[in-house]
């Protein structure tokens, strides 16, 4: 059987489990040098172009988030030729403006994230790759315009917090957060986008606002049974979203996001043991030579 093949990775957050229209699917377990992704990669076609759907928690909710191999997801989207990833996360607004229902596109990250492994790069080889800029403009854009034709209310730009977890903020927290102007609160996207950028994937989140986290005075503090209530609602308009937004990307890769690792590894090629240079091919093997 032929290797299987993606060109877009779709990675589902919280709600989001599955993505409906896909042809010819076929259920693919990737083994990586990181462990095992958060389930197996559902690969298939969606109106001409080859998508990998991944659920970031695993079928049936049971992967926390500090617990996801996001290491594991990364790579094996990498090797199954995709080159752009679009996440989808529900979050915590921090505006009175991006009301529950509504979806934001953000451009920033704050990582406030405290026990995740956030780097390919580590014991023998160093990488410092640029992330200014964490979203691939092209790709946001894109979902902009899937998401208005879709009649969706959205918001093009914004940072997004991301907090460690499992819990939700203190109202302590959630007020203090507001005050360094962040947009929306989750706890998926890091070290999700950065690892992203590390294996070269073009990448960016569409935030579903689930609720006003508990800064909110004049709305109840959250519950889950409040977010998964919009939840339902937010899926459903985030896989028309989606649906839109995969056939109307360009071919062509114009950004920058192919080449972050040309001038980002700064370990002398031949102190790069054979191991290593196995162990991140996919990522590394394009800039080095066969030793």
């Amino acid at each position: 059987m032929a290797k299987p093949h993606a060109d877009i990775g779709i990675i589902g957050g919280s709600g989001l489990y599955n993505i409906e229209g896909l042809s010819g699917v076929r259920e693919v377990r990737v083994r990586t040098p990181f462990g095992e992704p958060s389930d197996a990669l559902i690969v298939g076609t969606l109106d001409g172009v080859r998508v990998a759907f991944l659920s970031r928690h695993g079928r049936g909710h049971r992967i926390a988030p500090t617990d996801i191999n996001y290491r594991a997801n990364i790579y094996a989207l990498k090797t199954l030729g995709v080159a752009r990833v679009i996440s989808v996360s529900a979050v915590g607004s921090m505006k009175e403006t991006l009301k529950p229902g509504h979806i934001v596109l953000p451009d920033q990250f704050i990582d406030h994230t405290k026990r995740r492994a956030g780097t390919f790069f580590e014991k023998g080889i160093v990488a410092h790759v640029a992330f200014a800029d964490p979203i691939c403009g092209a790709l946001s854009q894109a979902l902009r315009k899937a998401a208005n034709g879709a009649g969706a209310t959205v918001h093009h730009g914004g940072t997004y917090l991301c907090i460690e977890g499992p819990q939700f903020s203190s109202r302590g927290e959630s007020l203090l957060y507001r005050q360094w102007g962040v947009d929306v609160i989750g706890m998926t996207s890091m070290p999700e986008a950065k690892l992203a950028r590390e294996a070269e994937l073009c990448y960016a989140t569409m935030a579903l606002v689930t609720d006003y986290d508990c800064w909110h005075a004049s709305e109840e503090s959250v519950t889950v049974e409040m977010i998964l209530a919009t939840l339902h609602n937010n899926v459903a308009q985030a896989k028309r979203v989606l649906r839109a937004a995969v056939p109307a990307i360009a071919e062509l890769r114009t950004c920058p996001c192919g080449s972050a690792l040309q001038y980002a590894i700064v370990t002398a090629p031949e102190r790069i043991s054979v191991a290593l240079r196995k162990r991140l091919q996919p990522l590394i093997g394009k800039y080095l030579k066969k030793k």
